[in-house]
């Protein structure tokens, strides 16, 4: 897989403490219809790098005081994988970096320019590393969309009732605070249910491409599904996603007679076991 670039769990903590959740409500209206109008770009067309910090700032914001899983085996696993994914796709140049991050709850999670977490509850709830493949290619393919970037352009624009002509140019201290607060609302409430069915299609493709075999996120579901609605771990996950069977059901049409050749492809469960095993004694 040749050399991947790792984040060091001290340089990401050091993101998750710059910065506070920030209420886009607390700013006054026209100071912010200011900031956003500096711009002549939508956030579906910033360049690369601002889409790189706005992740680095929206990641910092998630991330909070949630501390990443302290086990540099594990990360530079779940970089190794991830990075070998992003390699498929179209954008493998961004600066793609992977993290486990120390909650029991089930989710998993991306920020715009190519930074993308999977809890260890999730982790230590998928079988093999075809699932955890399934489940990152899901995640890379909400950042090849820019799916994020076109939500919290909406919401900023629902959130000062007007229409903002153009974002993005400039990028101060009042520009972060506010596409934080907006990137927040967007999480909590999830992306629109076509951007994450359209991410389970695209991530079954980067699955194959990446010689995983592609039933590895639908194998993933089907254990959410078994688990139901009354597991309070998945209680987040289930909020801010499609109904589960709605997304088996894509998938099954989408995929039948089409992936079929790929699948059985490697699962590196051996390895992938090793790692479930440190995380556990980990916690």
């Amino acid at each position: 897989m040749g050399t991947f670039r790792t984040l060091s769990t001290a340089a990401l903590l050091l993101w998750a403490t710059s910065l506070s959740s920030f209420d886009l409500g607390s700013l006054d209206p026209l100071k912010v219809t200011e900031i956003l109008t500096k711009g002549v770009k939508s956030f579906g067309e910033v360049p690369v790098e601002k889409e790189i910090q706005m992740g680095r700032d929206l990641s910092a914001g998630l991330l909070g005081t949630t501390p990443l899983v302290d086990d540099p085996p594990v990360q530079t696993y779940v970089n190794h994988i991830g990075r070998w994914l992003a390699m498929q796709t179209e954008r493998p140049d961004l600066p793609w970096t992977f993290a486990v991050i120390d909650t029991d709850t089930v989710n998993a999670f991306a920020a715009p320019g190519g930074y993308v977490f999977v809890t260890r509850g999730l982790f230590l709830m998928l079988r093999n590393e075809a699932e955890l493949a399934g489940v990152i290619g899901h995640e890379i393919s909400h950042v090849l969309r820019k799916h994020h970037l076109v939500a919290i352009e909406k919401q900023i624009r629902a959130s000062l009732a007007t229409d903002v002509a153009g974002m993005m140019v400039e990028y101060d201290s009042d520009m972060v605070d506010a596409l934080v607060g907006a990137g927040m609302e967007v999480y909590g409430k999830g992306l629109e249910r076509d951007d994450e069915l359209e991410a389970d299609r695209m991530g079954v493709v980067v699955a194959a491409r990446s010689g995983y075999d592609p039933y590895g996120l639908p194998a993933m579901l089907m254990t959410l599904y078994e688990r139901g609605e009354g597991d309070q771990s998945l209680a987040f996950l289930f909020s801010t996603h499609p109904p589960t069977t709605d997304r088996l059901e894509q998938l099954d049409t989408e995929m039948q007679g089409r992936m079929d050749q790929f699948s059985g492809a490697a699962g590196q469960t051996e390895r992938f076991k090793n790692m479930q095993a440190r995380l556990r004694s980990d916690g």
